[in-house]
């Protein structure tokens, strides 16, 4: 970090997660100018996208999500050679289990909407998923009673890509400032014209919001409504249990019940569907025990495993959870924030679009028209449903 911020850039960048680093080298590789990135945190990738389980997937019910990560994948497939970061990428699968005719029913649709999308997922019955999964209890409440599995699915390191956007990012000239944050978009009329923030003000005509679950409180400052709210969600990892490293991404559907090999341990997580909104990152002990008494019911081998940590992070969810990408109603500001969820996955592409938009008047690489911000001015949402 520089001691003093520019007065002046072309383009401001707020949130140092994955996002936010993915959009400032994509500019800069498009020579977009001087462009400055600022991050509140003491570190890049110390927010949402430091805390979330690192979980990359195809299997969605909606078109648009699809298109993104299979880019996105493709993009991080390349990451070790392009970007000349390791990010411990692990095709590993992700595993989703099936307790209610319903849940079949919609994940029919799903597994058809991805197989025309050159997505072989693949379905699983109980036999096949006890054979994959020997260490689940398929007859706990609720039954298992199919899954589906596509094996490019997987697991890939937060911190590692967002350390190797960054280090390409710099590499490229972007300015890089941390403990910065942003306390006030500023707009003259209808326009953009920087950010305020404790160390001085930065003029420019084009900012990018990319602040995840903080993102509304900032576009307020511009007055702009944004529906994006924090939603506290916590992990726990167990020490090493002697778990093999190609152990599926495993999602119990209709339980928001998540586990994954963690350095031969589990890695285990679970939504808290009566979590209220706020920026709550201290654990909720109460709701660890919850977690715990149904993660052990679906994985018994649990109940010898010693915890080594724990953590809270935040969701940024949308009344859709769907993400707002693109221009809001200030000229200048754009979104790249609300994806509920799915967020590091698709890091790799939306940097890409949203240069792409500020750069060539539109997104191109993928159509992201039903995620714009007037989407909800105009009361034609179409939710993404396979949200854990």
């Amino acid at each position: 970090m520089s001691d003093s911020l520019p007065s002046t850039c072309d383009v401001v960048i707020i949130g140092g997660g994955v996002m936010g680093t993915s959009i400032a080298y994509h500019l800069a590789r498009r020579a977009a100018g001087r462009i400055v990135l600022l991050e509140k945190e003491q570190f890049f990738g110390q927010g949402a996208t430091g805390a979330c389980a690192g979980g990359i997937r195809h299997q969605f019910s909606t078109e648009v999500n699809i298109r993104l990560s299979t880019i996105s994948i493709q993009m991080l497939e390349r990451f070790p050679e392009e970007m000349e970061q390791e990010i411990d990428l692990n095709f590993c699968g992700y595993l989703f289990l099936l307790s209610s005719e319903q849940d079949v029913v919609t994940f029919r649709r799903n597994v058809e909407l991805q197989h025309r999308l050159g997505i072989e997922t693949e379905w699983l019955d109980r036999d096949e998923i006890a054979r994959r999964a020997p260490w689940l209890d398929l007859d706990a409440e609720p039954a298992i009673i199919a899954g589906t599995n596509y094996h490019r699915d997987g697991l890939a390191d937060p911190h590692s890509v967002v350390q190797g956007f960054v280090k390409q990012a710099r590499r490229l000239g972007v300015g890089l400032y941390t403990d910065t944050p942003v306390t006030a978009i500023l707009c003259r009329g209808e326009k953009v014209v920087g950010v305020e923030t404790p160390r001085g003000r930065i003029s420019a005509p084009v900012v990018v919001l990319a602040a995840g679950p903080w993102s509304a409180p900032i576009a307020a400052t511009a007055g702009i409504d944004l529906p994006v709210q924090p939603l506290r969600r916590q992990i726990v990892v167990t020490r090493p249990l002697g778990m093999p490293r190609d152990m599926p991404f495993l999602i119990d559907f209709a339980q928001s019940l998540y586990f994954h090999y963690e350095s031969g341990g589990i890695l285990t997580g679970m939504s808290n569907h009566n979590e209220t909104p706020g920026e709550k990152l201290d654990v909720d002990h109460a709701w660890t025990m919850v977690h715990l008494e149904h993660a052990m019911a679906r994985m018994p081998l649990l109940e010898q495993a010693e915890l080594l940590t724990e953590w809270a992070g935040l969701y940024e969810v949308t009344p859709d959870h769907q993400p707002i990408i693109g221009p809001l109603p200030v000229e200048g500001l754009y979104a790249c924030t609300g994806f509920s969820g799915h967020g590091f996955m698709q890091g790799p592409v939306c940097g890409l679009l949203i240069a792409e938009d500020i750069l060539d008047g539109g997104a191109h690489t993928v159509d992201i028209g039903e995620l714009r911000y007037d989407r909800f001015l105009e009361h034609r949402l179409a939710p993404e449903k396979n949200v854990v």
